[in-house]
């Protein structure tokens, strides 16, 4: 799994299609593919990334959120677990100011805004009733993967006059126990699918799913999952991202009695961000031949030689956006040594019951982890 993440990563910052753009939203410059398939067959170990450290805690707490349906991150604060923290507070800020919670709209990243985001976890963490008010993200994953909206029709007499009306259920399609009931019944069927795309209320999320669909696929012997995913950070989601749906993967295989198979990860638009202004630039100023030098390395040693001269040339990042270049991060592993993967064991338990201790990862001996900064 490893190499084949390096490999990827390779081809996506050297290869022929390989493009720069600038994302005006993020004020980031990024250096992309489009449409791309990478297969790990679940029996080799679980694929988590040995060339840093990934933190397979919060992947569990996270998917453990996603299962419950839930959408407020107050679990996942009290689990220490931050990686929604700048989208829930981006999502609420305006309502907290009109509120006088904060004075002011902050300019994202500014000093102003980073000291209100850690007061805002701070009382996510230790005042519930704010946490109910303000914690929530509106309807991502876990909403749509256990509540998809669901409208039943009624009938009320008005001034006289019968009309059908419909009204949302409040509990809506469970779509994770509809496709396990699903393959119950009709195991080799090719409709067991879990959408998390949804029209309707991408404008009442604070961040449009990113893994959008997955299928389930079996031969009655074990159980593969694709993923479709829109938009993949490379550095920092990707690797997660892998982890997170093998997890589930094993979970489902668990629920349903199968062995597993293989995670099957088709991309669109995969990358790594340069950073912004004059780093940004640089990047975009010089593509074809960086593209050309990673082209060219091939040896960790030869990565790490190019590493340190590119540390040389490049300009500092702006203040407020530090780490934000991830190329760097992604040519510090190219320049380390895969190791051999871990396992993951989980309790015998429904998935719908299962904890953060159900979950039991042995051999996991990574390379220090690369901190760089999430791009929201």
């Amino acid at each position: 799994m490893v190499k084949q993440y390096l490999k990827h990563s390779k081809e996506i910052l050297s290869s022929k299609s390989a493009k720069f753009k600038f994302n005006e939203r993020r004020g980031l410059g990024r250096i992309y593919l489009f449409g791309c398939q990478n297969r790990y067959d679940l029996n080799e170990g679980f694929p988590l990334l040995t060339t840093k450290r990934v933190g397979f805690k919060t992947i569990s707490h996270e998917l453990i959120w996603f299962l419950s349906g839930e959408t407020n991150i107050k679990y996942l604060a009290d689990n220490n677990v931050h990686i929604w923290d700048d989208d829930t507070f981006n999502h609420n800020l305006e309502g907290m100011v009109k509120e006088s919670i904060f004075p002011e709209v902050f300019t994202k990243y500014s000093e102003e805004w980073l000291a209100a985001r850690e007061k805002y976890v701070k009382m996510i963490k230790e005042d519930s009733e704010f946490a109910a008010r303000w914690g929530d993200l509106g309807p991502v994953y876990g909403s749509q993967w256990l509540h998809w909206p669901k409208f039943s029709p009624i009938t009320l007499e008005i001034n006289g006059e019968r009309k059908e009306y419909y009204v949302k259920d409040p509990n809506g399609i469970n779509q994770i126990e509809s496709v396990i009931q699903g393959m119950k019944k009709d195991v080799a069927s090719a409709r067991h699918m879990v959408n998390a795309w949804n029209p309707q209320e991408i404008s009442d999320m604070a961040l449009p799913p990113c893994h959008t669909l997955f299928q389930l696929n079996s031969d009655g012997k074990q159980l593969d999952l694709q993923l479709y995913q829109r938009a993949c950070d490379m550095f920092l989601g990707v690797p997660f991202n892998i982890a997170s749906y093998s997890l589930l993967t094993t979970i489902l295989a668990k629920e349903l009695g199968l062995k597993v198979g293989e995670f099957v990860h088709t991309f669109g638009d995969v990358h790594f961000y340069c950073g912004a202004g004059e780093r940004a630039k640089w990047y975009r100023d010089n593509f074809d031949e960086f593209k050309h030098r990673i082209r060219n390395t091939n040896t960790p040693e030869d990565y790490q030689s190019f590493l340190e001269e590119l540390n040389n040339e490049l300009p500092p990042e702006d203040k407020g956006k530090e780490g934000m270049d991830h190329v760097t991060g992604i040519l510090e592993q190219l320049a380390r040594t895969p190791k051999a993967l871990p396992t993951v064991t989980i309790a015998n338990k429904p998935y719908n019951e299962l904890e953060i201790g159900d979950f039991r990862l042995e051999g996991y001996n990574p390379e220090p982890a690369i901190r760089r900064t999430l791009a929201v």
